[in-house]
């Protein structure tokens, strides 16, 4: 009989678009400090659009990086829309401290943010991942490779940034289209 000592992971993934709030940085009695968000995610048909909301710890130092330089902008009050995938989803209870439902239980979905495909600050993007080659590619194109094309350039459709996920709704995939002269692979500054 033989016996494994590797483990096997099936993960759960939540991917989706909504707002950015609540961005903090949360100290705990035991353990080391985190990064925190809230995201209030779109649900629903476009033309009636509902919100769910997640508490999610900052995953990663590419997405805790992306995070906080959109706390600025968060506090300012402006309208941060994000691009996200997380994990690890749970759910928390608790009973409400203050104000009309004092006394009630509530309900929070908890989540860790791994990974943020693009950031919008007042419908303009300002930030879009850049889309990762796998081993078969490189192998496919070996040492003649296309050279990187600067963004202010006029290229050949085919050396321009990839097309946009099917993931997004129309009116957002429009709206993109139309702040997206050129791609931004990361803005200086929002």
């Amino acid at each position: 009989m033989t016996t494994s000592t590797d483990k096997s992971y099936f993960d759960l993934h939540i991917t989706g678009l909504g707002y950015l709030n609540r961005i903090r940085e949360v100290k705990p009695k035991k353990g080391d400090a985190f990064l925190a968000c809230d995201i209030a995610a779109l649900n629903g048909p476009s033309d009636d659009v509902s919100y769910v909301r997640f508490d999610t710890r900052v995953s990663g130092s590419e997405a805790q990086h992306l995070v906080r330089r959109c706390i600025e902008a968060v506090e300012v009050e402006k309208k941060v829309m994000i691009g996200f995938r997380l994990g690890d989803l749970w759910a928390d209870t608790f009973t409400y401290s203050k104000g009309k439902r004092a006394g009630e239980q509530g309900v929070s979905f908890k989540a860790r943010l791994l990974f943020i495909s693009w950031i919008k600050v007042n419908g303009k993007l300002v930030y879009k991942a850049e889309p990762k080659s796998t081993e078969a590619d490189d192998r496919q194109d070996g040492d003649a490779r296309t050279p990187e094309v600067p963004a202010t350039t006029e290229a050949p459709a085919a050396r321009q940034a990839p097309a946009k996920q099917a993931t997004q709704p129309a009116a957002e995939a429009a709206d993109e289209a139309a702040a997206d002269a050129p791609t931004l692979a990361v803005a200086e500054s929002f």
